[in-house]
């Protein structure tokens, strides 16, 4: 294990998608989501764990979560996990990481990785890492993980790659273009195409090559935690955060610096990669019984369904009978029945929750 690779987890997302069950006092990176007994945090605390130390680990989060992050990843300090007053988006995100980094380590590899993403062949992904890591110790190169397309998804974001791979990274490519969430048909024609692949919000890079790209793409971000650095792993950091934080853009890391770059590079892999963003994408990578139908709960009586997704609390008798590619999903004070094909609804139905109810709910 290099002790100069560093892991960014970004833990800060609501997860409004998967309402009911993810809410704002505990999104769903904080959840058992697929039922396997640990939250999704946890497992992407464990995927990185053989890569880097744990005292590498930083976990960037929204100030609300910080209980949360600590009782459910013992093995960190309080020091690793950073505080963010308001959400920003992940450029600021990252560049609040990048300054830690700094402070402790300049020569440091770093890893950023939302905190709830699904990854079904780990030992692959962990030498695709590998090799990234690999990479980018030339000190110029933004690294992003692209996912061979197996359909054509339109809630992801696509890259579009060279056509000839880099040296003897055969299957490191440079970045031609970035296109975010197409529509079906422009979808279909990316995954047919063969140069387009899915976006996993998975980076690697050494610190300094990320550091000039903010000097260069980002500056005035940069600047406002330039002017922290004194301040960190002091008394005086949160406040310093607290208050450069509002000044910084709302803007991702892909938007601000990666479409800007020439640096940027592409490993194109498969190695069962979801974002799992939504209900539809727990029901394609969840087991399913008979009927096609993805349970979670223990008291569930199915009659005459198929193709749904039941999510219900222990202890709770729910039986459903006619129902067809439905997402039900029962909570302690709401309760969500919506057509599968309708779920891109669900955040709209959020915001009237919201502006019906106020937060209760939410």
């Amino acid at each position: 294990m290099d002790i100069n690779n560093y892991c960014v987890i970004m833990a800060g997302g609501v997860g409004s998608r998967f309402w009911p069950l993810s809410k704002d006092k505990q999104p769903k990176q904080f959840l058992d989501i697929l039922g396997t007994g640990k939250t999704m945090i946890q497992l992407t605390f464990e995927r990185f764990v053989s890569i880097c130390p744990v005292e590498n680990f930083l976990v960037v989060t929204n100030e609300k979560y910080k209980d949360l992050v600590l009782q459910q990843l013992p093995e960190i300090k309080e020091n690793q996990v950073l505080l963010e007053p308001i959400r920003r988006n992940t450029a600021p995100c990252i560049a609040y990481a990048n300054y830690k980094i700094q402070k402790k380590n300049p020569d440091a590899t770093i890893i950023v990785t939302p905190a709830d993403h699904l990854i079904l062949n780990e030992k692959k992904f962990l030498r695709v890492l590998s090799g990234g890591i690999e990479f980018v110790q030339g000190g110029k190169e933004l690294l992003t993980l692209g996912i061979h397309p197996s359909r054509p998804e339109t809630g992801y974001g696509y890259i579009q790659v060279s056509n000839k791979a880099v040296d003897k990274y055969t299957n490191v490519y440079p970045v031609k273009t970035f296109t975010e969430k197409p529509q079906l048909e422009l979808a279909k024609i990316f995954q047919e195409s063969g140069e387009f692949f899915w976006n996993s919000g998975i980076f690697v890079w050494k610190l300094s090559a990320i550091q000039e790209a903010f000097t260069n793409f980002l500056p005035d971000i940069s600047s406002l935690f330039e002017s922290c650095l004194d301040k960190l792993d002091t008394g005086e950091e949160q406040d310093c955060i607290n208050q450069i934080y509002p000044q910084c853009e709302n803007i991702s890391i892909d938007y601000g610096i990666l479409e800007k770059s020439d640096e940027v590079y592409v490993y194109c892999s498969e190695f069962g990669w979801s974002d799992l963003g939504s209900w539809g994408a727990l029901y394609e990578h969840s087991a399913k019984d008979s009927n096609q139908n993805v349970i979670h709960g223990e008291d569930i009586l199915l009659y005459e369904s198929k193709n749904c997704v039941v999510s219900v609390p222990k202890d709770k008798l729910v039986v459903l009978q006619g129902l067809k590619d439905y997402i039900v999903v029962d909570t302690k004070d709401s309760l969500l029945i919506c057509r599968k094909g309708d779920e891109q609804e669900i955040r709209r139905i959020v915001n009237d929750v919201k502006i019906t109810t106020g937060e209760k709910f939410i």
